[in-house]
């Protein structure tokens, strides 16, 4: 007696629901991203032989570019009203400062702004005169800011 086999039958999975999640995903973490905002000024940094990471939130960064330009950037949150509702939107500041005035500067950004325990750092072009960058740490000792980050480049035992 001959012995029937039985018919497989053919499982089709429908892909479109997986792809439709993948996409609604992407498109998710692409809107919800928050990039770091373009650098307007050039400024060719200092090497050394230490490496560590600054924080993404909670700082005051002072640019000092070759031309001794000096610049104070700082993100403020601001509370803006959007269908009734309040809404707390994050704010980039970026304004040009003297060189004497940059402690009196941070101080007033630390206690008006609400950036009290913001780290303080300073990106110095490797060109910038040493007289600017002691005008700098003379304004923040006298306002009482002795410490503070100074931005570097991370230089391996390979490049020297």
């Amino acid at each position: 007696m001959k012995i029937k086999k039985k018919r497989r039958v053919n499982i089709t999975l429908d892909m479109t629901p997986m792809v439709d999640i993948a996409f609604l995903l992407l498109i998710f973490y692409m809107a919800t991203t928050q990039f770091k905002p373009p650098e307007k000024k050039e400024v060719t940094l200092p090497t050394s032989h230490s490496q560590v990471n600054l924080p993404d939130k909670g700082k005051i960064l002072v640019t000092v570019t070759e031309d001794d330009s000096v610049f104070l950037e700082y993100v403020v949150k601001d509370t803006t009203i959007v269908d009734g509702e309040p809404v707390v939107i994050p704010v980039f500041v970026d304004e040009s400062v003297m060189a004497s005035q940059v402690g009196e500067t941070v101080q007033w950004v630390r206690t008006k702004k609400g950036l009290l325990g913001a780290m303080l750092i300073v990106k110095a072009d490797r060109n910038t005169k040493y007289g600017t960058m002691e005008t700098i740490m003379e304004s923040l000792k006298k306002n009482f800011l002795r410490t503070f980050q100074i931005v570097t480049e991370f230089e391996s035992e390979a490049d020297i």
